[in-house]
């Protein structure tokens, strides 16, 4: 077995590496003076069972174009098995024609990585998990709300008057898998979207007055959604808002508009590199290195991937 890293999230890979005693493959990722992605593999991997670790995150089109370069270079040194650890899936909020002439550009990406050479995809908390289909090749789905929940057990949520929030109605199976996990109940927030990144508050569908809400979403881009969520919940009697979710994706300002929200505190997971100045105070990362890892090593020996999930699926 041998792990490779992309320039999408090294320490992400380092900290995997270590969990796993191994040592990162050696693999040199640059560009050329037009922009065009170089890729050399330092090392043999002939009849290996290689691990390519790359979140499609931003810079999203750099970070695709250099997985599907590193692919072919692995085809092409004859390794036994390629498989593409990706914790964040980019284009997967593209996976299907809401207007006329639209693209369905999550499959599109899935049809490269396989045609690029991929035997089997590892990602965590796809935007729809229907996406799986989208693969003609297996696909080990993992969940990042274990992590969260266990940080929020650890912190004494279990002990307060806490009411789950799924932020929309797709959301609900997370938020119930985390509501279980925290013995608490369960409420909903009914919004509609008039426009990417747009997002307005319709209702909200349980019983959130005097209780700490726990918000929890697969990913924050530009915050707008959460924050308003936040509000909402503040004017219809919570004592306080905390939010979570696993993709930390944070375009734009989005730090800042969360630091200056009335949220108490943000927990998100390590899937996407968070440069230190979006790194506000409001802000705590969790480490998934032991998720991945414990994947890692369970698909090299042939072992379930879905009993880690047992509980909480």
């Amino acid at each position: 077995m041998k792990l490779f890293a992309g320039t999408a999230n090294p320490e992400l890979g380092g900290r995997i590496a270590d969990h796993l005693g191994i040592e990162l493959g050696r693999m040199t990722c640059t560009q050329f003076s037009d922009g065009e992605v170089r890729v050399m593999v330092e090392e043999s991997a002939r009849g290996n069972d290689v691990f390519i670790l790359q979140p499609t995150c931003a810079p999203v089109n750099d970070n695709l174009m250099q997985l599907l370069v590193m692919l072919d270079a692995f085809r092409r040194a004859s390794a036994s098995r390629i498989t593409v650890v990706m914790p964040y899936y980019g284009y997967a909020r593209q996976d299907k024609k809401i207007k006329p002439r639209e693209p369905v550009t999550a499959r599109l990406v899935a049809d490269l990585i396989t045609m690029a050479g991929a035997h089997r995809i590892v990602t965590c908390d796809l935007h729809a998990e229907q996406i799986q289909g989208f693969f003609n090749i297996p696909v080990d789905h993992l969940y990042g709300g274990p992590i969260i929940g266990n940080y929020m057990l650890e912190q004494g949520f279990l002990d307060q008057d806490v009411v789950v929030v799924s932020p929309d109605v797709g959301g609900v199976p997370r938020a119930r898998a985390l509501a279980e996990m925290l013995k608490a109940p369960l409420a909903i927030i009914a919004k509609r979207r008039p426009e990417p990144n747009k997002v307005d508050i319709v209702e909200i569908i349980g019983e959130v007055e005097g209780k700490k809400c726990v918000m929890i979403d697969d990913m924050i881009d530009t915050g707008g959604s959460v924050v308003q969520g936040a509000e909402a919940l503040m004017k219809r009697g919570a004592t306080s808002v905390v939010v979570s979710c696993t993709h930390p994706v944070l375009s734009g300002s989005a730090s800042q508009r969360l630091q200056d929200s009335v949220i108490e505190e943000v927990i998100v997971v390590d899937t996407i590199p968070i440069p230190a100045s979006k790194r506000v105070p409001k802000l705590t990362v969790l480490e998934s290195a032991p998720l991945f890892g414990e994947a890692i090593r369970r698909i090299h020996l042939n072992e379930s991937v879905s009993q880690l999930f047992t509980s909480w699926r």
